[in-house]
């Protein structure tokens, strides 16, 4: 048996599935769009073109407003407009596949860009990746610049390699969540101790290679042994999410936020100097020493002191420059008019 063309219908240029603000939100939690391209992936691909005997094929996730490829074969386009596709259709009926024939023939895709012109698509097969919660995050989906007929089989054939690429989809997104678990603070989803030294590493041979400064700072709250005893722990956990937003406020992009454990934090700060990084710490000692109001209703105020070290010649290892650190934060402990220090060497 073969799949005739769809019916000619009126044009509809951006069709929406019902469930589009969670089907959205599903693929952006999902942190696909735009990574890398992946063997697997790549393969699953090639095998749809060979399996359904057709030159294009690719694997695609359906942004708000684009078709975005993260496999393709046979042509160039690196994404397209959403609405223009036939995905979007494709996406609107996610239990089976589309099947057209000659697009041509369709008044959902004749005039269209896609078929008109590059990458002059004649007939198309697609079906949808729908996750475990019932979203299509995308599709995978075959096409040539010839009119075809499509079998049962083609169709068949066509769903068990979707089902094998939401698999790979599947896949790739619990080990990102994995490798994001390990090097992430649960509390406050700040970066842990693990993704911080790996930043400084990273920091310190990149100096030792060019010579440009960067800057470390280790922070310990004052009080808030107090809040603890005085308000709980769970107001305890509050206090420190609301001061990990409140630092998050004050790094620049690209720095490294982490929470060591307890109430202790750090920051790496990609090519800061001293000026830079002791002004950063000022601002972090206004900023986190401002009340905090509890979800109680009970209002209590935390400080927090700062050790800054900052990289010199001299500096051989990160063992050494968080020593440093340390070293001036246990002065900054000291000292309860400024509560940040700039490690200055011995004299």
């Amino acid at each position: 048996m073969q799949f005739p063309n769809a019916p000619l219908v009126a044009p509809d240029l951006s069709p929406l599935p019902a469930n589009e603000a969670q089907r959205l939100q599903a693929l952006w939690t999902s942190q696909l769009l735009d990574t890398p391209p992946e063997p697997d992936c790549d393969a699953l691909v090639r095998l749809a073109a060979q399996t359904l005997r057709m030159p294009m094929a690719w694997l695609a996730l359906a942004d708000a407003d684009r078709l975005w490829f993260k496999a393709r074969m046979g042509f160039d386009l690196t994404e397209m407009q959403r609405a223009i596709a036939p995905c979007a259709h494709t996406l609107l009926r996610p239990d089976q596949p589309l099947i057209v024939g000659d697009l041509t023939q369709d008044n959902r895709f004749a005039a269209q860009p896609c078929v008109l012109g590059a990458p002059h698509w004649r007939s198309y097969a697609g079906v949808a990746l729908v996750n475990a919660q019932g979203h299509a995050l995308g599709t995978l989906a075959v096409a040539s610049p010839m009119p075809c007929a499509f079998s049962l089989q083609d169709a068949a054939n066509l769903h068990d390699l979707g089902l094998l690429a939401q698999d790979a989809l599947d896949k790739r997104r619990l080990t990102q969540q994995l490798i994001h678990m390990s090097l992430s603070d649960p509390l406050t989803g700040l970066s842990n101790r693990n993704a911080y030294h790996q930043a400084l590493q990273v920091e310190l041979a990149h100096a030792m290679r060019c010579g440009e400064p960067f800057s470390v700072l280790c922070m310990d709250l004052d009080g808030f042994k107090a809040v603890n005893e005085g308000f709980g722990h769970a107001a305890g956990e509050e206090v420190l999410c609301e001061v990990a937003r409140r630092l998050r406020e004050q790094v620049r992009l690209g720095d490294v936020l982490a929470r060591f454990g307890s109430d202790e934090f750090g920051v790496v700060m990609r090519r800061g100097a001293q000026e830079s990084a002791q002004a950063l710490a000022k601002r972090i000692v206004q900023n986190v020493s401002a009340p905090i109001t509890l979800s109680s209703g009970d209002t209590i105020g935390v400080g927090i002191s700062v050790g800054i070290a900052s990289y010199t010649d001299d500096i051989d290892s990160t063992v050494t420059l968080l020593k440093h650190a340390d070293q001036a934060l246990f002065q900054a402990k000291q000292q309860n008019e400024k509560r940040w220090k700039m490690f200055v060497g011995i004299r």
